[in-house]
């Protein structure tokens, strides 16, 4: 899929034009967006394609946004994430139930990630999902248990951390010491005193869900299992499970119950069996052999 007549960010001086750039692209509504996806399935209509990558690239810029602690030119992180968009607008089945803004958000996700990890010189680590998460998600697991100090761990928080983000002890001491005691991490951003330094910005504090990612196929097993588990919801379970848990600001109960015209509590009930039927088939379908091919 060629990205062509799409707005160009050249340099991080750009930025405020780029943004006002990709904000006169419509966004689309839910019928539009059905016909456009589905004649690109069946047709590789390219109009097609282009107009659903452009209504989504201020997805794309909000969640580049939150990368920009990593000292990477921010158009090349908005690139990357632009480059997740277009896979995801390729692999987008829109019979599933799924707004495109929901899918694509994890393929943006991956494909900046894979980019901070192929870029960042000041750490070296390998490339497995586990290390991935470790790399992600060890500040933000450290912060939670209040071990956020520069020297070692305690053997009981290296085992915690090994524990919760599924990972050896080893891994979790050596990554621990690549990232607090480069000093190159510690220095402020700026020259004004108080600044924020490089490392306050490492923990990454996006849905729990895409630490889970790992390698693009891999990811794409998990998207397809949880697709084809929500076939089993009607469609207001769908609905209201893709409000509360899948949105990158989750609709509160309060608003499910108004538009429902249901009691709060109502709605926690329909959320939670709603979880555990789509958790149940996921499982069944991790569960399930594989053939041999």
């Amino acid at each position: 899929m060629a990205q062509t007549n799409l707005p160009v960010l050249s340099s991080e001086g750009g930025l405020s034009r780029y943004l006002q750039e990709i904000r006169k692209f419509p966004m689309l509504e839910p019928d539009e967006e059905y016909m456009l996806a589905k004649r690109y399935k069946e047709h590789q209509d390219p109009g097609s394609a282009q107009r659903l990558i452009t209504s989504h690239l201020r997805l794309v810029a909000k969640i580049a946004m939150g990368y920009r602690g990593y000292g990477l030119p921010i158009s090349e992180v908005i690139s990357e994430g632009n480059v997740g968009l277009m896979h995801a607008v390729k692999r987008f089945e829109p019979e599933k139930g799924f707004r495109l803004a929901t899918y694509a958000m994890w393929w943006i996700r991956a494909a900046i990630q894979e980019y901070v990890l192929r870029s960042w010189s000041l750490v070296k680590i390998g490339t497995t999902a586990a290390q991935k998460r470790l790399f992600f998600n060890l500040r933000k697991v450290k912060g939670q248990i209040a071990a956020l100090d520069d020297g070692n761990l305690h053997p009981d928080q290296i085992k915690q951390i090994a524990t919760t983000l599924r990972v050896s002890e080893a891994d979790v001491v050596s990554m621990n010491q690549r990232l607090s005691g480069d000093a190159s991490l510690n220095a402020p951003m700026r020259a004004d005193e108080g600044a924020s330094e490089w490392q306050d910005w490492l923990a990454d504090d996006t849905p729990s869900a895409e630490t889970t990612l790992g390698e693009s196929e891999e990811f794409a097993e998990r998207m397809g299992m949880l697709t084809n588990a929500m076939q089993d919801l009607n469609d207001r379970e769908k609905a209201i499970f893709q409000a509360r848990r899948l949105r990158d600001e989750p609709a509160t109960l309060e608003e499910l119950a108004q538009e429902y015209s249901v009691s709060r509590e109502r709605i926690r009930q329909i959320e939670v069996r709603a979880f555990e039927k789509v958790q149940e088939a996921v499982q069944k379908a991790a569960n399930k052999p594989r053939e041999v091919v």
